[in-house]
């Protein structure tokens, strides 16, 4: 059986479940998508499956449902993509367009990381290792973002951590960055 080839069209992908998100805005310059912010995200934190992210980066998310989300609910938090548990992706933000993911942040000297960069979120924490399936369909989802956008390379992947030391920390200590920047190079 052969792979599904994944595309780009238009800022989405072709082969992914959309929901769009309504915080995102135009991008200064579209021609200057240059970086790839790699996160993770779970709603409550440590439980997987379910609605929240969903909710969350629609604005839709009920403080009433969990202790937790009654400190983030009124946040306007997005990203590009998320890839869950079972590695299925989810489009929030047309590539083209700029999600609100990184925060206050800067790489190479330059701030205002979510004016130049694609954020893709891990359905995971800082407490377990990501999943198989979410690796193949990062790796998957990477190389096509490249080939779109040419102007990230692999130099120009990293972590929420390092665009904002001190304040993130994800994707974690179990993001195993060897075998995803080797299978990138296959």
């Amino acid at each position: 059986m052969t792979e599904k080839t994944q595309a780009i069209q238009q800022g989405w992908l072709t082969d992914a479940r959309r929901l769009p998100s309504p915080h995102y805005d135009k991008r200064p310059n579209r021609q200057d998508i240059s970086l790839l912010i790699i996160h993770y995200i779970s709603l409550p934190p440590e439980e997987f499956g379910g609605h929240y992210i969903d909710d969350f980066f629609q604005g839709k998310l009920n403080p009433a449902q969990h202790p937790y989300f009654e400190e983030i609910a009124t946040l306007r938090v997005s990203a590009h993509c998320l890839i869950n548990r079972q590695g299925e992706i989810t489009q929030y933000v047309n590539f083209d367009d700029r999600a609100w993911h990184a925060g206050v942040s800067q790489f190479e000297g330059r701030e205002k990381c979510n004016d130049f960069s694609i954020g893709i979120e891990l359905e995971g924490s800082n407490q377990q290792p990501f999943t198989e399936a979410q690796y193949h369909a990062l790796v998957k989802l990477t190389k096509t973002v490249m080939a779109s956008y040419p102007q990230i390379t692999l130099q120009r992947i990293v972590g929420h951590c390092d665009v904002a030391p001190g304040r993130k920390i994800d994707p974690g200590q179990y993001f195993d960055w060897q075998a995803y920047r080797q299978a990138l190079q296959r």
